[in-house]
């Protein structure tokens, strides 16, 4: 009888699980594409001299598959908003053919200047969850399958774009003098800040620290030798949210209510990306559409 029971609970389970899947894709986003425009006054008087802003359009985590022809164009035209500077923080592939789509997408916007970090889903395939560890933020070992990352990234460095892996860039972008640095995925310790210890120097007139995934041990170093702006991604903004996009789970260590969007972490500003993909295996978003960003950095008055 005991046995009976246990095969009725799991048959239930298992039900209710179906149950709440077939809910969520009716409700789900994961193709509603959107720019975010957010303006941040950093820049000293006078740096400007031809535009009003100098404009980052930031790409994060897009697990591209190649089906997704939506997301391909969405990426694609991006290019449109005219971006002074691309900023990519990693996650591009879902699937190991997928970086011929990947590529094909972020071509217009390789002809702009940019800088890079990769993730741990750039060099591992991903593999089978079950979802619900995520909602309670289990964070979950990456597979041992890897991808075909190494040529991506020097497609990314042909057409120009900085791989800022552990390494300080320093640059100079229209009227703008950028002093940026960036670790390897620090969700899974890749990350070696010793290797770009110390204040970007004192001459640029913009900073930026780039990770993967806000985690506060890393963001607390960037902050502490005085970067103006942290960016980063990861999150997929929680992915399963409340809603008004509040976030549940964040599958890092910073915080639900820094989850996505712009805040401050200690006195650096840190940018936080929804992101534009999912796993392959979790395809499902709600009340957190898929989201790329144009950060206006403008003078302060």
């Amino acid at each position: 009888m005991t046995a009976l029971f246990r095969r009725l609970g799991s048959a239930s389970a298992a039900v209710a699980a179906v149950g709440v899947g077939t809910l969520l894709k009716g409700i789900d986003n994961t193709s509603d594409f959107r720019l975010d425009t957010i303006e941040l006054p950093l820049l000293e008087p006078g740096v400007l001299r031809e535009k009003e802003s100098f404009d980052i359009l930031h790409i994060a985590d897009l697990h591209m598959l190649p089906s997704q022809g939506d997301k391909q164009q969405f990426v694609s035209e991006l290019a449109a908003c005219s971006p002074d500077l691309v900023i990519n923080t990693g996650d591009n592939l879902g699937d190991p053919q997928a970086v011929p789509y990947v590529l094909q997408a972020l071509n217009p916007l390789l002809d702009v200047p940019g800088m890079f970090v990769f993730g741990t889903n750039d060099y591992f395939a991903p593999r089978p969850v079950n979802p619900f560890t995520y909602l309670v933020g289990k964070k979950r070992t990456p597979s041992r399958v890897e991808l075909p990352w190494k040529g991506m990234r020097a497609a990314f460095i042909e057409r120009g774009w900085h791989d800022a892996t552990h390494k300080r860039v320093e640059v100079k972008v229209g009227d703008v003098r950028l002093a940026v640095a960036g670790v390897d995925d620090p969700h899974h310790d890749l990350d070696d800040y010793g290797l770009i210890a110390g204040a970007p120097n004192p001459d640029a007139d913009l900073s930026i620290a780039l990770t993967h995934s806000p985690e506060p041990r890393v963001l607390q170093r960037f902050a502490a030798d005085g970067y103006q702006l942290s960016i980063s991604g990861h999150t997929h903004g929680g992915q399963i949210c409340l809603p008004g996009g509040r976030s549940i789970v964040t599958n890092c260590g910073i915080d639900r209510e820094r989850a996505h969007g712009l805040h401050r972490f200690e006195q650096m500003h840190m940018y936080v990306s929804p992101g534009l993909g999912t796993s392959k295996y979790a395809p499902v978003r709600l009340n957190c559409p898929p989201t790329a960003t144009l950060l206006r950095i403008t003078e302060h008055r």
